[in-house]
């Protein structure tokens, strides 16, 4: 193993018996033979790679392409069918957490017997059990059974042992996923906070921000193989080109109304569809790319002033923008037969990650006519290293002082 590697993983390959319809008891398995029936299904066809010490990498990759696998590999949670995985140091996993928790007892009793699976001694952990309750925000629970825990509580607690057994390797699996808002947003600054103390770190998620906000590398797994790697400026472009042109009926975002929707209904958006941008018609854009898109609308019964509105929310249900047709000067607007509206963007000016296009048609008295929530989902990728949801046109100016 060389030196400057914490991890060396060397053509490993792994498959799995997937059962047709398997017999669960000794009669189903004497009568029904033919339920024995499997086929094996090879999730990771010879995948090599290294993660330096100090080095945080990002595995990404559709469901089922093995990205999961590889981590659980990694853990010995299991082991490959061939090729080999090299490991130097103390490993620590946010995969299962709270695997070895007793329900009948105490969260501080299970903080011990949770902290020595990750091989820490009874001294070790007597220095660490106040910051690990702290952390968790259990104070006024950690005596209670474990079984009395909500499920936040419960995840709270094994995400704190975790990340305080001072590990030389880390390994995450989808991160945010514990508590609420806010305790997730601590959880993830507490990962860049042991990344920056020089912990090897490898992580999976669907979160290609989160994973280039700490990664300095990035491993695409498609098929059981690694499709492309390297910095996760350029590993992520190739795959949302990919997943775009996967799912044509999202990228083409002509989706049709289903069910009822709040409103009178005498006016229904039909469908909302890209027209025009720099990627063609695709829901995946990059920071600051002109965009435009069709609404189209059905009309029932005429309505002589209406407004139509726009809401813009990023993957967290937090809202990023809100505005409507009066507010370029239009004032209200008079749908009389079926049309179209074009919307344009000339500056898509929202950071990395998931949003969703709410669309809406009130009248003058603001009562609702049509709300078509989710009516357009897309996908944002800059190049630039800003942080957070959207960007600010600046520039910076030096003045000798």
């Amino acid at each position: 193993m060389k030196a400057e590697n914490a991890i060396e993983v060397h053509d490993i390959k792994k498959s799995f018996r997937v059962y047709l319809d398997k017999g669960r008891t000794l009669k189903e398995l004497v009568l029904f033979s033919k339920r024995r029936k499997y086929e094996e299904r090879q999730v990771l066809q010879g995948i090599s790679f290294e993660v330096k010490k100090g080095e945080a990498l990002g595995l990404i990759g559709h469901n089922g392409c093995g990205k999961s696998t590889t981590l659980k590999l990694l853990t010995r949670i299991m082991y490959p069918d061939s090729g080999t995985i090299e490991m130097r140091g103390r490993v620590s996993s946010l995969i299962e957490l709270g695997a070895g928790f007793h329900p009948d007892m105490s969260g501080r009793q299970n903080i011990y017997t949770n902290a020595s699976i990750f091989g820490l001694t009874r001294k070790e952990i007597d220095a660490r059990v106040d910051n690990i309750i702290e952390f968790s925000e259990l104070e006024a629970f950690i005596d209670n059974p474990v079984r009395t825990y909500s499920s936040g509580m419960y995840m709270r607690l094994a995400f704190a042992v975790a990340i305080n057994v001072d590990a030389d390797i880390l390994l995450v699996d989808e991160i945010l996923v514990v508590g609420d808002a806010n305790f997730q947003a601590k959880c993830f600054n507490k990962l860049r906070e042991i990344k920056a103390n020089g912990t090897t770190m490898v992580i999976v998620s669907h979160s290609l921000r989160q994973i280039e906000e700490i990664c300095e590398r990035s491993i695409w797994i498609h098929e059981g193989k690694i499709q492309k790697e390297g910095n996760p400026r350029e590993v992520h472009p190739a795959y949302l080109e990919y997943m775009g042109q996967k799912r044509p009926e999202v990228a083409s975002e002509k989706i049709k109304s289903e069910g009822e929707r709040p409103g009178d209904g005498r006016v229904r958006i039909k469908t909302v569809e890209v027209i025009s941008g720099k990627e063609g018609e695709s829901n995946v854009f990059r920071t600051g790319e002109p965009v435009t898109l069709n609404i189209s609308y059905n009309v029932v019964e005429k309505v002589e002033e209406a407004s139509i509105g726009l809401e813009v929310y990023n993957g967290d249900g937090v809202k990023c923008y809100s505005t409507d047709t009066r507010t370029e000067k239009m004032d209200y607007i008079k749908l009389e037969r079926d049309g179209e509206i074009h919307l344009i963007l000339e500056n898509l000016e929202l950071l990395n990650g998931k949003y969703t296009m709410d669309f809406s048609i009130k009248s003058k008295d603001s009562l609702p006519i049509d709300s078509y929530a989710k009516a357009f989902l897309f996908e944002m990728y800059s190049d630039v290293k800003d942080t957070g949801i959207s960007r600010l046109a600046h520039k910076w100016e030096v003045k000798n002082v």
